[in-house]
């Protein structure tokens, strides 16, 4: 697979406040990411989940459809609890041509709580770890079996957040369990790009690329404010609106012979963001640093 670029609705509507873009229609988010240039779509609230219905939808926009968000609660269900919960997700992925699934552990996360600072989000223990890890890896089997690939998401509030996280994650696991890398969220917990990718290269199976405004940030950490309220703050923006260095990050992933899905991610509220001007500007700061746009 080549490098490809694709975005999420998040530009448009959210999953976490569905009021966001509430009244846009799906048809609208998937028109103008066509116009901006994008290749394909991740899933969002508004699609609908039956592969016979959303397939023609976003072949009538020549759109693929990239992957989707998974929340996992390994702590609480078994292996066999987990692998029933997530047939449905996996069969549209399997339909609609997707090998990757953006998964995420979200036991006692606090990302979509409104007055719950960030920085409170659930610390595993060591015994926690253990069998997370068990369990992840046999679901990650699992999913390789089926031909859909983990592509485990690092994000804020929940389990795992921080490098530290994301270097104990790939120590304790296999290759069935890959790593998403998304640049906002570790901009935001602290990390280092290019490092994780220097370290974790050959893991990472998909790259959600959403920048960071610095200074939104700083207030946002020193006010301890919650991830929905960072999010209304205006803390992420898409590519080439921020202070990440894409040409750097997508050097180091062609060092390490990255192939797949570049999405851009900015969670944003459309009021304020207007989607398709930020879909653009997303679209082509990629574009023109992977060659797309000269």
């Amino acid at each position: 697979m080549s490098i490809r670029i694709g975005i999420n609705p998040l530009t448009w509507t959210n999953d976490d406040m569905p009021e966001l873009g509430a009244d846009t229609p799906l048809a609208t988010c998937l028109s103008e990411g066509a116009e901006a240039g994008y290749e394909g779509f991740e899933l969002g609230n508004k699609f609908p989940r039956d592969p016979a219905v959303l397939g023609p939808v976003l072949d009538s926009h020549g759109l693929a459809l990239v992957s989707g968000w998974y929340s996992s609660c390994l702590l609480e269900r078994s292996v066999e609890e987990e692998i029933e919960a997530v047939q449905s997700h996996l069969h549209l992925l399997k339909s609609l041509g997707a090998t990757v699934m953006v998964f995420a552990e979200t036991t006692g996360a606090v990302h979509g709580m409104m007055d719950t600072p960030v920085a409170n989000r659930p610390v595993m223990t060591d015994a926690q770890w253990t069998l997370f890890i068990s369990r992840l890896e046999a679901v990650a089997g699992y999913l390789s079996e089926q031909g859909v690939q983990m592509a485990y998401h690092h994000h804020m509030g929940t389990v795992i957040e921080s490098e530290r996280d994301i270097d104990r994650l790939m120590s304790s696991t296999g290759p069935t369990v890959g790593l998403l890398l998304d640049t906002g969220h570790l901009t935001y917990a602290g990390g280092d790009l290019l490092k994780v990718i220097g370290d974790h290269g050959a893991r990472i199976n998909h790259v959600h690329c959403k920048d960071i405004r610095p200074q939104v940030l700083q207030a946002c950490r020193e006010e301890r404010r919650s991830f929905l309220e960072s999010v209304l703050a205006g803390v992420f923006t898409v590519p080439g609106d921020g202070c990440i260095d894409y040409q750097a990050v997508w050097s180091s992933l062609q060092a390490m012979d990255y192939q797949g899905w570049l999405v851009v991610e900015a969670e944003q509220d459309p009021a304020i963001a207007t989607p398709l001007k930020y879909a653009r500007m997303g679209y082509e700061h990629l574009a023109g640093i992977v060659g797309r746009i000269t």
